[in-house]
């Protein structure tokens, strides 16, 4: 082979993985989520898990893709470890699809409709219908028929140019030598296992395996235990997707990974040790498309009904791989253990399911709380564990309010005493503002990070001023989510002074600060992060008062929210305003003094921290 060949070989290969990557993208993209959702719910038995597997994986052509996914609903805790071995197992079936496809290239007849079944007949004509769904349709679900339409019609032409590089091929004997050094098992594992590892597909490499085939020098004594290490080596996508996750999805991988690797032990030694005493005349024979596409199916389907009846098997061992530790629970499983008192069999009872709620929703405000404090903290004495710590709260509140309100809105079905009807309205419009102020709890925590990173010097007074300012929606907060606990209403009637003394506060810092800007000490930078801090702390206290608006509504069934605001501020209202001088009081912002200095903020947090 001259080097022209050579190009026309690599050429043929880009586009080949191109060809399938594009077929997969549109594939995914048409299925619209529901092929996820499906993997989600309806994995309550192995076997059914085994055949959503096998479908979903033959519907988007990837093994890798499908593996990648489970480990990703494990690690988010949407899927359990045990319900995700079925469809592991599944996928393993689902991408032998991709090789009968592409043996179709190997039918033979003078036949009009025979040469039509042939992928490179029909595949131009694909191309032709999928460009002109690509450009002159207008709606999305045509758009992704014609991408799918391209990628499949580009992977037969790589398959094609592959086929016809590597032909003359078959007259060289240090390539036909080559492959015989593959029948050693061994050497061909590995080949197979590095090839699928290198490209991370294992229908790519079954189908590079079949662009050999037209050589003849590819016996099937080489095939099958490259096929064999090519099983194991489209382990590697899952295990590299699993770095960084939580155990259970590393343990996911492993169960892919230990599927494969045993499966493929277990067949090597029985095949091998059948031809010692059959001695196998095929394994001579030159390999063609469909026989690797055979080989490649029986063995996974083999491997499948293998580990059927002893899939808690594979759970042991990789629960055996990665042990759990001292510290057995992560922070966020500690976190959302709460949720399980969520129990769908208390729904009979409302009452109950209202009891398990509130307990529910005061673990999710604590979260809060929490994430809260930390951030605020970070202002002073920055670090990249507390930053992640934050948000991982955050990540904790979202499935807390998802959770939560799915099950209130299945406890509304009932019919319930007053006060747990009053308690579930409270609870279903107060779980969003919650959930809203961890989102500004991230923000505020990022705007510490932008202090530590730029390393921003506030002057002394701004210092004072936040120090004030942050005390003021501490407060706010406590008493909020105090009063949602308890369902304390006289705490929730002091929320409102304070959140208005809060809007003061913010509007006062703003001034202040675009005093020192004029007076050059302080900077246009340093103002867009206290302009943020500002906007979140602003926002935070507007939740709060929604919730303690919402607990008195609940009450108070006689006006909606704009009226109770208003009455607030009325003339004769004597405790909204004996509050809010309070308050005032309370939370004033240090006098005004020029010329004070800077203050290094990124040193500080340092000495601090």
């Amino acid at each position: 082979m001259d080097i022209f060949g050579v190009l026309t070989m690599v050429g043929g290969l880009a586009l080949f993985l191109f060809g399938m990557h594009v077929m997969g993208e549109g594939l995914s993209k048409a299925s619209g989520g529901r092929l996820e959702k499906i993997l989600e719910k309806l994995t309550s038995s192995t076997l059914k898990g085994v055949l959503l597997g096998a479908g979903v994986t033959a519907v988007i052509q990837s093994s890798s893709a499908t593996t990648v996914m489970v480990v990703g609903f494990v690690n988010s805790g949407i899927m359990t470890l045990e319900r995700a071995v079925g469809i592991i197992m599944g996928a393993n079936i689902g991408t032998t699809i991709t090789s009968w496809i592409l043996s179709l290239s190997g039918i033979q007849g003078d036949n009009f409709f025979i040469q039509m079944l042939k992928p490179s007949s029909f595949s131009p004509i694909l191309a032709i219908i999928g460009v002109a769904m690509l450009l002159f349709s207008k709606k999305d679900k045509k758009k992704d028929a014609g991408t799918i339409m391209i990628g499949f019609a580009v992977l037969m032409t790589g398959m094609d140019a592959m086929s016809a590089a590597v032909k003359p091929l078959a007259d060289v004997p240090e390539f036909t030598n080559l492959f015989l050094m593959f029948e050693n098992p061994v050497l061909g594992l590995i080949a197979g296992a590095v090839l699928t590892a290198v490209i991370q597909s294992s229908s790519a490499s079954v189908g590079i395996l079949q662009a050999l085939c037209v050589t003849g020098a590819v016996s099937y004594g080489s095939a099958i235990p490259i096929i064999m290490g090519q099983n194991i080596g489209t382990c590697v996508t899952a295990l590299i997707s699993a770095i960084g996750a939580k155990k259970n999805a590393k343990r996911t991988a492993f169960v892919h990974l230990y599927f494969n690797l045993i499966g493929t032990v277990i067949f090597m030694i029985l095949f091998y040790a059948a031809n010692a005493f059959v001695h196998f005349g095929f394994l001579g024979d030159a390999a063609n498309a469909a026989g690797i596409a055979v080989v490649h199916t029986t063995f996974n389907v083999l491997a499948t009904l293998l580990w059927l009846p002893f899939n808690k098997v594979l759970v042991k061992l990789a629960k055996l791989t990665v042990r759990d530790t001292k510290d057995e629970e992560s922070h966020t499983e500690k976190s959302l253990a709460e949720l399980g008192a969520l129990d769908n069999r208390f729904l009979d009872n409302p009452a109950l399911a209202m009891a398990q709620c509130r307990d529910v929703c005061a673990s999710m405000a604590n979260v809060t709380v929490e994430a809260l404090d930390t951030a605020i903290n970070q202002l002073h004495a920055y670090s990249e564990e507390k930053l992640a710590l934050v948000v991982e709260d955050e990540d904790i509140v979202d499935k807390y309010e998802d959770r939560l309100g799915t099950y209130l809105v299945q406890v509304a079905k009932n019919e319930m005493q007053t006060k747990d009807s009053h308690t579930l309205s409270v609870l279903l419009h107060s779980i969003g503002d919650v959930e809203r102020i961890s989102d500004h709890a991230v923000n505020i925590v990022n705007a510490a990070k932008e202090i530590y990173d730029k390393n921003l010097a506030f002057s002394e007074a701004a210092v004072e001023e936040l120090e004030v300012f942050s005390s003021a929606v501490k407060e706010v907060v406590s008493l909020a989510m105090e009063a949602m606990k308890t369902e304390n209403y006289e705490l929730a009637k002091k929320v409102e002074p304070l959140e208005e003394v809060i809007d003061d506060i913010g509007d006062e810092v703003k001034q202040r600060h675009i005093d020192r800007l004029r007076e050059g000490r302080c900077t246009i930078e340093l103002g867009f992060v206290l302009s943020d801090l500002t906007t979140s702390y602003k926002r935070i206290a507007d939740h709060c008062s929604n919730i303690a608006v919402c607990l008195i509504q609940a009450e108070n069934n006689e006006f909606g929210r704009h009226e109770y605001l208003n009455s607030l501020k009325e003339e004769d209202n004597k405790y909204f305003k004996e509050q809010f001088r309070e308050y005032r009081r309370k939370y004033s912002l240090p006098e005004r003094v020029k010329g004070t200095p800077k203050v290094d903020m990124r040193a500080r947090m340092q000495q601090a921290h």
